[in-house]
């Protein structure tokens, strides 16, 4: 990871680059200001080439004298048109001096504005940032004044709403989705909003419209029950997906093509299964794992990207309550979730976990983190899961997929960065696309230390 000071390095040379052009204009100026209050000086001092007037006598030839004197003194009118002429001439000068020294100074303005926007205060303020956005998105985001006023207790009379950075650098299409009749019916832009969410842009500002209601909605199925039932297709909107109700999702492993959690609605199949038994290698037993820990004492975790949420059912059979992170690609996932009797958040894995530090006492993930992610914001997530999880508590890291090349170089070392304590480790080469390809999982159950 780069330092603050290798960030600004562009824009310290470019601030160089502008000072040095600044400084020769003004040698260029000062050069010219000097040449032309030299040139007026020699012009307009004193002496003319005149000569001095001569002492006649009543003597000398009065005709001689006055040729001599006529001359003299036309050649002296010659020499104060031509001065009068180079007078002109430079007041045209001074006037593009005058108009360069007023340019010059505009520039120097400019830049020191943009120098004083490179200190350590934001470059631009959040008015600045909502440029260009349409007024129900700026009136989402706020600032709101707190109608009490100043408030000790946030240190301040006013409040923003959240929404996730990453919004900022696509604003034509925050704009799009904060396009709607106020009260009405929010359109059905399910996909192009978690496209958003995908980008960074999360959280999402909230919306002053009404999501479309399915038609023939019926009750859920009772729990426990629930855990392992299909829900009636009329419990969703299927407009965003390609499939358009359940059996279409069930029958989705029976045929080519690639899906996220491809055979994971089908609960019959190896959903039923998971977490079930220990291998002693790369799967774990889920009962194994809470072993490792008095009875009673896992209660409450978190599920990272948990598919349809067979984690969280079998947890809840232990009486654990898991929440379960899951996005809805191409498929109803976290409807699904919650059909099942259990919790979901529409959340992706740049957005900061919603848990209090010290409070978790599992966190799960399985197959979501791996080498896909960049590995810098990997590490701040491996942080961040340390964070939320109490003293003691439990990271079941879950099939990381990685290359060969990376286990022992990058993932080791980061793990080991963040301060995890390793308490099962078993690696597993991945075969199915061939031993040539070098491919790797590796399965973790790790601890965050109680001191």
């Amino acid at each position: 990871m780069g330092s603050p000071d290798d960030d600004n390095l562009p824009r310290k040379q470019t601030l160089k680059s502008i000072n040095d052009q600044t400084k020769y204009k003004l040698k260029l100026l000062v050069l010219i200001i000097l040449t032309n209050l030299l040139t007026i000086y020699i012009f307009t001092r004193p002496s003319l080439n005149l000569h001095p007037t001569s002492k006649y006598t009543i003597n000398d030839s009065f005709s001689s004298d006055s040729n001599s004197l006529l001359n003299e003194l036309n050649a002296t009118k010659k020499q104060l048109e031509t001065s009068r002429s180079q007078i002109i001439v430079l007041n045209q000068q001074l006037k593009s001096t005058n108009q360069l020294v007023n340019e010059l100074l505009v520039q120097l303005n400019i830049l020191n504005q943009s120098i004083n926007r490179t200190t350590d205060s934001a470059l631009l303020n959040f008015n600045d940032l909502l440029d260009d956005l349409s007024n129900e998105a700026k009136l989402a985001l706020g600032p709101h004044k707190l109608p009490l006023g100043y408030s000790p207790r946030s240190g301040t009379d006013e409040v923003y709403a959240s929404v996730g950075g990453g919004c900022l650098s696509y604003k034509d299409d925050l704009a799009q989705y904060m396009t709607y009749r106020v009260g009405k019916e929010c359109p059905v832009d399910d996909v192009f909003a978690q496209r958003l969410m995908l980008k960074g842009c999360e959280p999402l500002p909230r919306r002053r419209c009404h999501p479309k209601a399915p038609v023939g909605y019926v009750e859920p199925t009772p729990f426990p029950k629930s855990l392992w039932s299909t829900p009636p297709d009329t419990s969703i909107i299927w407009d965003p997906y390609t499939c358009k109700n359940y059996t279409c999702l069930i029958d989705r492993r029976k045929f080519p093509g690639f899906y996220d959690c491809k055979d994971c609605f089908d609960l019959q199949f190896r959903e039923k299964q998971r977490w079930q038994f220990d291998n002693g290698g790369l799967d774990f037993g889920m009962d194994e794992v809470m072993a490792t820990r008095g009875k009673g004492i896992i209660r409450i975790g978190l599920d990272i990207g948990g598919g349809t949420g067979t984690f969280a059912a079998r947890m809840k059979e232990r009486n654990v309550t898991i929440v379960t992170t899951s996005m809805n690609l191409d498929g109803p996932f976290n409807s699904f979730i919650a059909s099942r009797g259990l919790i979901s958040m529409h959340v992706g894995i740049s957005q900061r976990l919603p848990f209090f530090e010290n409070t978790l006492d599992i966190v799960h993930s399985m197959h979501i983190l791996s080498n896909w992610i960049p590995d810098t914001m990997l590490e701040f997530t491996l942080y961040d899961i340390y964070r939320v999880l109490r003293p003691g508590g439990l990271f079941w890291l879950d099939h990381f997929f990685c290359m060969g090349s990376q286990l022992n170089v990058t993932y080791v070392p980061m793990l080991e960065r963040v301060g995890f304590k390793k308490l099962r480790w078993n690696a597993g080469m991945k075969l199915d696309r061939g031993i040539d390809k070098n491919e790797w999982y590796f399965s973790a159950l790790l601890e965050k230390p109680m001191s």
